[in-house]
């Protein structure tokens, strides 16, 4: 059905202007100046959407996800129908998914399953990053089919000792293949050996708790992790993007490599914008709830990483969304036999990054709509070459959010689409909300409720990575 917004106050990452934008065939096909479209004129049956007064972005871009995830001897709570109807009511349109094989798996087959999950169920268009957790002959090769396939991205672990993380070897040989292929690598910037040391000297210590959590891996591990993969960017030519930057000293470290040539780019996530490592030191276990890595830092931290967001030396703004119910996964970690180290790390939030990043960033002078537009849609669609996605422009996809910034509401698991038992927002208020939601022109949500069909995303096509 053909789609017409009239009255769009149209923002993009470089531009915005008032206009009529007309969508047919699953993309943009025309854009007039405001009131330069006669609903008379349109196909017959085109719905036509009012968006006086209201926002009118791209569809959001969600580059780093886990829906189905085996981790830390449990699995992710939601699946490719939940999360990707939390997607939608909260704006994302698209979500790349990290697949995150055993060493023992074959990429291969590690790569169909995560596909089978999404492809059939999932309402909002994906994709994915091909994680390396070992290097062979045989994984080099399954590697290079899965490229061929259109995953041009890699995830590699510089964490997780004897799960997922891979040691310098395998490191050197996924960058030198990504060069060789031109994929990004994205990764995941720590230092296993120390955090593990870390981790055994608080535990034997009886510092057992979720608090204890931020100190076995502190900023200088991370820094640490950033400035390895960077040394080894360098050497092998590789493009590479940091996950979930959390702390100043990171992106320093980042930023020394970029200057000197390295081709990086940074990517912080919702929760190390608006939470600190105060939330582990809630009492009881309720710290448990915030546990993830690399962890919540010291609140001083916050108002750096806006401004590097602000200043677009960080790209975008990513959630980790990594799903764990509190009543019966986060407990894992609970007295009696208390041990941190067994709480699954994840912070829920693939449905509110939209909401709380226009709250806390827009709303209160943080960030210019340009920059929330970029972070949040244009810049992933770039770096990861999401082609038609993160831009309202003519041949672009019909992805669409109109978005309503007079709307106030309170986030609440009682109300929330995701699965998860809990919110690590609960009770928080946001300052506007997606008021229509379309994929491909095709309308998924209103007001947030999910009305579309599930099913109806695709794996997208993906081009060259940016260089």
């Amino acid at each position: 059905m053909p789609l017409l917004i009239k009255n769009a106050h149209v923002v993009n990452a470089a531009d915005q202007y008032m206009a009529d934008v007309f969508c047919a065939g699953e993309q943009v096909t025309r854009i007039e100046t405001a009131g330069g479209i006669d609903v008379k004129s349109c196909p017959a049956g085109t719905e036509v959407i009012d968006a006086t007064g209201k926002y009118v972005f791209p569809g959001f871009i969600d580059p780093h996800v886990h829906i189905y995830l085996p981790f830390m001897g449990t699995y992710a709570k939601d699946t490719w129908e939940t999360a990707s109807r939390a997607a939608i009511v909260g704006g994302t349109t698209t979500l790349i998914e990290m697949i995150c094989p055993g060493k023992a798996d074959e990429p291969m087959a590690a790569f169909e399953t995560w596909l089978g999950k999404a492809q059939g169920v999932s309402a909002c268009d994906f994709t994915f990053h091909m994680g390396v957790t070992r290097w062979d002959d045989a994984a080099e090769k399954q590697f290079r089919q899965i490229v061929e396939r259109g995953i041009r991205s890699f995830k590699v672990f510089l964490a997780y000792k004897r799960a997922l993380g891979v040691d310098d070897r395998e490191l050197y040989h996924t960058l030198k293949l990504a060069r060789e292929l031109g994929v990004v690598v994205t990764a995941h910037c720590e230092n296993e050996t120390l955090v593990a040391e870390r981790q055994a000297e608080l535990i034997a210590a009886g510092k057992t708790g979720p608090e204890f959590h931020e100190p076995s891996r502190p900023v200088r591990v991370e820094a640490e992790g950033v400035h390895h993969l960077m040394t080894f960017a360098e050497l092998t030519g590789a493009e590479v993007y940091v996950v979930h930057t959390s702390c100043d000293e990171a992106v320093r470290e980042a930023v020394c490599a970029i200057e000197r040539g390295v081709n990086a780019h940074l990517e912080v996530v919702l929760p190390h914008l608006v939470l600190d490592r105060s939330c582990m030191h809630k009492p009881g276990f309720e710290g448990a709830k915030y546990v993830m890595s690399p962890p919540l830092r010291d609140k001083a931290q916050l108002p750096k990483m806006w401004g590097h967001l602000r200043s677009r030396v960080v790209s975008t703004v990513a959630t980790d969304h990594a799903p764990f119910d509190f009543e019966t996964q986060k407990v894992m970690g609970k007295p009696p036999g208390s041990d941190f180290t067994k709480i699954p790390n994840g912070i829920p939030s693939v449905e509110d990054r939209v909401n709380l990043l226009y709250t806390r960033g827009v709303c209160e002078g943080r960030i210019d709509l340009h920059t929330f537009v970029d972070a949040a849609s244009t810049r992933a669609a770039r770096i990861f070459g999401l082609r038609g996605k993160g831009t309202i422009a003519v041949g672009a996809d019909a992805d669409i959010v109109v978005y309503d910034p007079a709307y106030r509401g309170t986030i609440s698991a009682k109300t929330h689409q995701m699965a998860t038992d809990y919110s690590a927002f609960e009770g928080w208020e946001i300052k506007g909300r997606p008021s229509v939601v379309a994929v491909r022109g095709q309308i998924m949500a209103r007001d947030g409720r999910f009305v579309g069909k599930m099913g109806f995303g695709r794996l997208v096509a993906r081009g060259a990575v940016a260089r």
